[in-house]
């Protein structure tokens, strides 16, 4: 079956349209759908709606609601409380569908960042975050929230697509030295004036960029001593370590908006931890990537010119075990596939016992290494992507 056949429809709700599915059980979440000329008290009202449904939130008084609607109609804008920030970010988790990570959803911490009104505060708020949500190694669910998209005020901006990422050096001849998916935003970087390292590497780490405000895109460089990395070594094969393979122990999205109840938070960082196959699978496997599939296979001696000899699978399998070895190794937070997958179907019980619909985007949940081992292969999901939530803006660079 295909994954356009696979997308559609609720779990276990069989013919029935998934959206009237979802009305008839939860009818707050009509509210919640993103719609074009939906006003901003509309959906602000809604989000409220959702709150107030949140037994361990803040809940919503009359005269919070009454003040919320007063100031939308004075101002065209309200300002959310500390509390409703962060359960907007938690629901926002809990609303992403390409996220096979949810079920920790209720773990997320915010950093309110709305006060910074510089560009080197922006910096050092993004900084910061990179510090506190690698922290040690024990990785924490974290988002920081700048202020918010403002009618007639530039918004600020991250031009990355997140806080970590290493370059990609293009050669004359095409040639890619480090990451080919960042090698145009790299030269956009020295562009700007960034120096690269001298002894330039496959894994130096990008500058932020940043603008928004009334301030013109800038750089700033992480400091290396706040960027983990992890050397990515195999648990048996010694030459493995030849490679000089490594990355980074955070994910921090950063090119995403996040939106709730009708306030667009243009720049708003935010991470989980790492599942093994995001790096062993698909950032030093894809061909459009590091491409290290290759040259494993040789070092195993599998390298073949026959694709039926399975040699990608008996390299990538290896290349996956040693990520998953290196990240224990050095007490950096990861998860394999098959325990977030299980934890998946534990999110989606849950969910269920509450009356929420889950949903979701089949080809995200389902892992890239082994999917058919996954328990979600055989389950279908509404894409449907509810308001709060994170979604995709347009690059400004």
């Amino acid at each position: 079956m295909s994954r356009d056949a696979k997308s559609g429809g609720c779990p276990g709700s069989g013919d029935v349209s998934p959206k009237s599915a979802v009305c008839e059980a939860n009818p707050v979440y009509a509210g919640l759908l993103p719609r074009a000329g939906r006003s901003l008290s509309e959906e602000a009202e809604a989000f409220l709606d959702l709150l107030s449904m949140e037994p361990a939130g803040p809940g919503v008084t009359e005269a919070r609601r009454s003040e919320v609607l007063r100031d939308i109609q004075r101002h065209g804008f309200y300002e959310h409380t500390s509390e409703e920030l962060l359960w907007g970010c938690r629901f926002a988790w809990r609303h992403s569908v390409r996220c096979v990570g949810r079920y920790f959803w209720k773990q997320l911490e915010v950093r309110d960042a709305r006060h910074c009104a510089a560009i080197e505060d922006v910096a050092a708020g993004c900084i910061e975050h990179v510090r506190v949500a690698t922290n040690g190694g024990a990785i924490r669910p974290l988002v920081t929230v700048f202020a918010p998209e403002r009618e007639g005020v530039e918004p600020w901006r991250i031009w990355n697509y997140e806080l970590v990422r290493y370059a990609g050096y293009r050669a004359e001849d095409g040639e890619v030295l480090g990451d080919p998916a960042e090698a145009e935003f790299t030269q956009k970087c020295i562009s700007l004036g960034w120096n690269p390292p001298g002894s330039r590497s496959a894994f130096d780490a990008l500058p932020i960029l940043i603008s928004g405000q009334g301030f013109p895109v800038r750089f700033f460089e992480v400091p290396k001593a706040d960027v983990l990395e992890v050397a990515i070594e195999h648990p048996e094969f010694e030459w493995f370590a030849d490679l000089r393979l490594r990355w980074y122990a955070v994910p921090i999205v950063s090119n995403m908006r996040l939106d709730i109840g009708g306030i667009r938070y243009t720049a708003a960082p935010f991470n989980g931890w790492y599942m093994g196959t995001e790096i062993g699978a698909r950032n030093l496997a894809d061909i459009g990537r590091y491409n290290m599939l290759p040259e494993i296979a040789e070092r195993m001696g599998v390298l073949s010119r026959r694709e039926n000899s399975l040699w990608r699978d008996r390299a990538l399998v290896e290349l996956n075990r040693a990520v998953l070895y290196s990240f224990q190794r050095d007490g950096v937070r990861m998860v394999d596939h098959h325990t977030v997958s299980d934890l998946h179907v534990l999110f989606e019980q849950q969910e269920a016992a509450v009356g929420r619909p889950v949903t979701g985007r089949w080809d995200w949940l389902i892992p890239p290494l082994s999917g058919a081992t996954s328990p979600l292969w055989n389950r279908t999901y509404d894409p449907t992507e509810y308001s709060p939530n994170f979604f995709p803006q347009p690059m400004d660079w």
